[in-house]
């Protein structure tokens, strides 16, 4: 049986690194991209990396935290597209990054909301034909409004946890559709809505 093998571009963060661990105990393979010879693919590319930064466009940080999200959201999910061109299966899957709060403005994170958005319409214009994608497969954003990590516990420490989504239902969520259960179609911004701790994967309109 050939092995099952997964990127995770950002895998050392909370949820990259859950990710990982989760993949690995299912027996699956995950490899650095430079270690990918030859003309071998994979089954699914995830981009986990990001991160956030607040200010309005009256900050003094504007321009220092729209560039510092453009690269750590737009470029990683850019990288990542481009991986799924020349990496991915046919009939595989690609997952980005994106957030609920990017679906309207976002007026006290105005780098954030900019990057965000930029990822989610990658992500639909990978559905589109000549896109390059390879045959059959599927690029998918997810749209989170705060994942349950260590960092965003130390420094929300008074948050609702219940509201928050746990990493290991993203890892879970991201496994069946890798194996083709329940997965999105293409292009899809797939909102992540947690309440008293039960989580729901909603489709944005």
């Amino acid at each position: 049986m050939a092995a099952h093998r997964v990127i995770v571009y950002g895998g050392r963060g909370a949820l990259g690194s859950k990710c990982v661990q989760h993949f690995k105990s299912k027996g699956w393979v995950t490899t650095d991209v430079a270690k990918l010879l030859g003309e071998q693919k994979v089954d699914a590319i995830f981009c986990v990396a990001g991160g956030w930064a607040g200010g309005s466009c009256s900050s003094k940080d504007l321009y220092k935290n729209a560039d510092l999200m453009w690269k750590q959201s737009v470029w990683t999910s850019t990288i990542s597209s481009h991986l799924a061109t020349l990496h991915l299966k046919p009939g595989g899957l690609l997952t980005l990054s994106g957030a609920k709060a990017a679906l309207s403005g976002t007026g006290g994170m105005a780098g954030y909301g900019m990057a965000k958005a930029a990822v989610h319409q990658l992500c639909q214009s990978l559905a589109e034909k000549n896109s390059g994608m390879p045959p059959g497969a599927a690029a998918v954003a997810i749209l989170p409004v705060t994942l349950d990590t260590p960092m965003n516990r130390k420094f929300m420490s008074d948050a609702d946890f219940g509201s928050w989504t746990p990493l290991e239902y993203i890892a879970e969520m991201f496994f069946n559709w890798t194996s083709g259960v329940n997965r999105p179609a293409s292009g899809s911004l797939i909102q992540l809505l947690t309440s008293g701790g039960e989580t729901q994967a909603v489709a944005a309109q």
